[in-house]
Order: structure tokens, then sequence, then C-alpha cells
């Protein structure tokens, strides 16, 4: 059974939509009038967020514990087993057909992140973040040496536009939206932000790296794989390749029950 979205149809209105949000939010970003207000947007969330880090207390050695690489892969896992989660969001026939729609929609928009990256660089567009440009920046391996030498915090970069981390959680929270409601819709959104968040707080990130370049390309990808036949194919086509392998997965004794191993 194939969630509702995911279908071998062109769907051509919501497709085009989700260009001309993308377009429109990137002039937004691009046009002289509009940058200034983006520019300035990034510097008050920027300080917001950042000036309590100078501290070195709870609020800094939070996100210095959420801007840890080994961190990122947690979240993952967690993203996974809220989609995997028979019942949650997706039923249990659904979950299967559900991850590999989504992972179709990654690699699209991963895709599209590769293009225009090239494109970025090609125009100029590109910047360092922000704790390296805004004078008397708090930065958490600093705060936190001994944490950054042992787990690898993510705190600067030279090149932070498009935000690749949140276009990742984005895309997740947008390709979700199609099914998860009420509290639920609340709760994956709620994920999303928060797990933004420690790129925003260490100045890894701009605010419009990820409410720009992030929706940018999440928009994207999500259209040109759930509006068009390539999530229903490339769905149908991985099932197809990994039946035998669930299969033997599912005589397993706990992995069997799985509904993303079992289909039930």
């Amino acid at each position: 059974m194939n969630p509702p979205f995911i279908n071998p149809r062109w769907r051509i209105r919501p497709l085009l939509a989700c260009h001309i949000v993308a377009l429109l939010l990137l002039a937004s970003w691009l046009w002289t009038p509009s940058r200034a207000l983006w520019d300035q947007l990034d510097l008050q969330l920027f300080a917001l967020l950042n000036e309590p880090v100078h501290s070195a207390g709870l609020w800094a050695q939070t996100w210095a514990i959420g801007s840890m690489r080994p961190v990122d892969m947690s979240v993952g896992l967690l993203m996974l087993a809220v989609m995997l989660k028979a019942d949650f969001v997706f039923s249990g026939p659904q979950v299967r057909k559900a991850l590999f729609a989504f992972l179709a929609a990654l690699i699209v928009m991963l895709l599209f992140r590769v293009g225009f990256a090239e494109l970025v660089k090609l125009m100029g567009w590109q910047r360092p973040s922000a704790s390296l440009v805004v004078e008397g920046a708090a930065r958490l391996t600093e705060l936190f040496p001994d944490w950054e030498e042992r787990w690898d915090m993510k705190d600067s970069a030279t090149r932070s536009f498009p935000g690749d981390h949140a276009s990742v959680l984005l895309i997740w929270a947008m390709f979700m939206s199609f099914f998860a409601r009420t509290w639920r819709l609340l709760l994956v959104w709620i994920m999303a932000v928060i797990f933004m968040l420690p790129r925003l707080v260490a100045g890894a990130h701009w605010g419009s790296d990820a409410l720009v370049g992030g929706v940018f390309l999440s928009l994207l990808g999500l259209a040109w794989a759930c509006f068009t036949p390539f999530a229903y194919k490339a769905s149908e086509w991985l099932e197809k390749i990994t039946l035998p392998l669930t299969r033997q997965l599912a005589k397993l004794p706990l992995l069997g029950h799985l509904s993303v191993i079992s289909g039930r």
C-alpha cells in the first residue's frame, strides 16, 4: 500500500508552487533592499542566541553538546525512529514505502545541493559563518576545548551558505507533514527547529542559511521527488530489490517484528 501522495502521476500545480516559493525566497535574499532585512534578522537572531553562550553555563553546555558530530548521528536515528514507528505517523504497511520515498527525496535534494553549490560559488554568494564575522562572538570550541578535541564540535564554517544541516531537517519535516496530524505534526516541527538550533547558537550558520538556503533546497528536493513519479518509482524499485533481504530478516526474533522489515 502506497502513501496517497506517492503515485506515478505528475502533479504540476504543487510542483510549480514549490519552485515559485523557493525562487521568491532566494530572490528576496539576493535583492539588495530585502537583503538588508535578511542581514538585520541574521544579526539579531545571532545576538539573541549567541550572547548567553559567553557565560559558559548550562545554555552553552547544552548547545555545545548539540554541536558535537556524534549527536548529529543520534538526531538522524531519532528522526528515523519517528518515521519508522508503526501507527505513529505511518501505518505498518506504509512504513517501508515511506522510508524509501523519503530516501528518494533526500537523494534528489543532495543532487540539487551539488549543482547549487557550484552556482553559489560562481555567483559569489558564499560567505563565512557568523562566528567568524561578528566581533566578540562566543566560540564553543574555545569555551570547551577539551570537548572539541574529543568530540569535534561544529561552530564555524568558511562557506556557510546554504545550510546543509538545516536542509536535511527541513525536507524531513516537510515530508512528514504529508501525514502527521495534530500534536504529531507539531512534534515533527518542534524537533526540526530544536535540531537546527545548535548550528545557529554556535554561529556555524546564519539564520538565513537555514531559512533561505535550507528551505530552497528542501522545497526543490521535495517537489521533484514527491510531485513527480520519481518517489513512486524509486520506492517500488527499492521494495523489489530489497524484498529477498527483508524476507530473510523477517525470520529473525527481534528484527522480524519491525514494521520496516515485516511490512505489517
